[in-house]
Parts: structure tokens; sequence; C-alpha cells
């Protein structure tokens, strides 16, 4: 445990785990905080995710994804009984900070990681301008190149314009479906 004192205040801090254990990491620190009293020095667990839209089998799927894989987010008041308890969680590999000094992560990242956390439907993030030229990627015109002619950011569609059979004829694809050339 760190020599230097430090702030008895309640803070965020970073726990590294081994990568695909952090849902496992969380659930067995509850459990360790809840069995050894700790309720009063370690307020929160959280492995931070958000929802992502991605195409599986041609059709839209809503997956949840983590935001840091192998991190563990863990609000508490460090002392040498509180470090102990977080640090010797099976599968945590340490805090993440200078040697065995956790360093608290700023108040602002926290916010803004809660306002990631918190959104209900994954936004559309369509990185795509009319006249893009572009290769679709997925579905039955896959390999097609073809420039894009609209764009619904609302659905997260576009249109895009191929050329078939000698003339250019619009496909409306997912967002997900193309990438630029």
């Amino acid at each position: 445990m760190p020599k230097q004192r430090l702030p008895q205040e309640r803070r965020w801090y970073a726990i590294h785990t081994y990568s695909g254990y952090e849902d496992a990491v969380a659930k067995s620190l509850k459990q360790r905080i809840e069995s050894l009293g700790m309720e009063d020095k370690i307020f929160n667990v959280i492995v931070p995710k958000e929802k992502k839209i991605k195409i599986k089998n041609g059709k839209r799927q809503v997956v949840e994804e983590k935001i840091y894989p192998g991190y563990v987010l863990v609000e508490m008041i460090v002392t040498d009984d509180s470090w102990y308890v977080v640090r010797n969680t099976p599968n945590v590999t340490g805090f993440v900070g200078a040697g065995t000094t956790p360093i608290p992560i700023s108040d602002k990242e926290i916010e803004e990681l809660k306002k990631r956390m918190g959104q209900e439907e994954p936004k559309f993030k369509i990185n795509f301008k009319v006249g893009d030229p572009v290769r679709i990627i997925d579905g039955p015109f896959k390999d097609y190149e073809g420039k894009v002619s609209e764009i619904d950011e609302e659905q997260g569609k576009v249109k895009v314009n191929i050329n078939l059979f000698g003339r250019d004829t619009p496909v409306e694809l997912d967002s997900l479906q193309i990438k630029k050339i």
C-alpha cells in the first residue's frame, strides 16, 4: 500500500483486470465489499459499457460493448484496508497510477463517461458526405463501388449510386455496410 497519505475523500479509480474478466471482477469485488463490510469505504463498482449498432447476418443489432476493455471503475476512499480488498480481488492486476499509488480519475472524465454510458439508443455516426466514393462491404452488393447520393441520419441509411448493367442504380444501404475508398 502507498506510504504517502492519500486524501480521505470519495473518488473514482480505475483498476486493471485481465481482459474478458471485467464483469467477473466487478461481481466478485461487490461480494467482497459486502462480506468484508467495506460499504463505508468502497461505494460503487462499474464496468463502463455503451450500446452500439452492428450488422450481423444483414440485420442491424444493438450490442453492448465495453468502453475500456480490461478496466473496472471503483468509487472509493483509499485506505490501507480498502486498497487491500480491491487489489487482492481475483483477476485484478492493479490500480491505474504511479507504482502502488492509485491516481483518481478526474470528475470531468467521469461525467463524460456517465453521459456516454447513459445513452439509451445508440446514435448513428455517419462519416460520409454526398459525393463520397465508397465500397460496399456487406450485403448482396458486396464489393461494388459507388458514390453516396443521399444520407438519412435519422435511420442511419445511405443511398449509393452503383454501376449496374451499364447504368447508375441507386441502392439503399445501412451506413455500416459501406466504407470510404
